[in-house]
């Protein structure tokens, strides 16, 4: 006795072929869903930190990298404009206060100058220690200011990210977009 087996692959390759296409238009949405979660939480964790004139919190964006993405992959960016918010970092990473600073009546804060230097050129962000201490007001004792991290704490949602890339890509899989 012998049994023969045939299979037809035709309509399994079809079915596969379909989730590639699927997989590959999908990628995108999936991707700027999950982008979406972190972006979410990366504004939380800003406004958790505490905002005293909200430019960081307006300077969260995120956008779609084209040089970083291509059929199948995508790929998103978030972060904050440094030209909005130049103090992101320093919230971020944390940082050693040398000099004294004051709010001024801009509501922004402002690096103390000597009396002797106003009107004078501010030394360049690579001069030399000693020449800002020149020019600026120190500290009796620097202070260290600690992190507020804001972007590396929203990790703690990639597995939230990774479960909302999943959802749209399975619609699109599905067909049920």
């Amino acid at each position: 006795m012998s049994l023969l087996l045939r299979l037809d692959s035709e309509g399994l390759n079809a079915i596969i072929e379909e989730m590639a296409e699927a997989t590959e238009v999908g990628a995108r949405p999936a991707a700027q869903a999950a982008a979406q979660v972190l972006y979410d939480e990366v504004r939380r964790n800003v406004a958790a930190n505490g905002m005293k004139t909200a430019k960081l919190y307006y300077s969260i964006y995120q956008v779609y990298s084209q040089s970083r993405s291509k059929p199948g992959l995508a790929t998103y960016q978030i972060s904050w404009n440094r030209k909005k918010a130049p103090h992101g970092h320093l919230v971020e990473y944390g940082h050693i206060q040398r000099y004294v600073t004051y709010v001024g009546r801009d509501g922004n804060y402002y690096t103390a100058v000597r009396p002797e230097m106003r009107g004078k050129p501010k030394p360049k962000g690579r001069a030399s220690q000693a020449a800002k201490d020149a020019y600026y007001i120190p500290l009796a004792t620097p202070k260290q200011v600690a992190a507020k991290s804001f972007v590396r704490k929203a990790v703690s949602k990639a597995e939230a990210a990774a479960d909302a890339a999943q959802t749209v890509l399975l619609r699109f899989i599905n067909n049920d977009t």
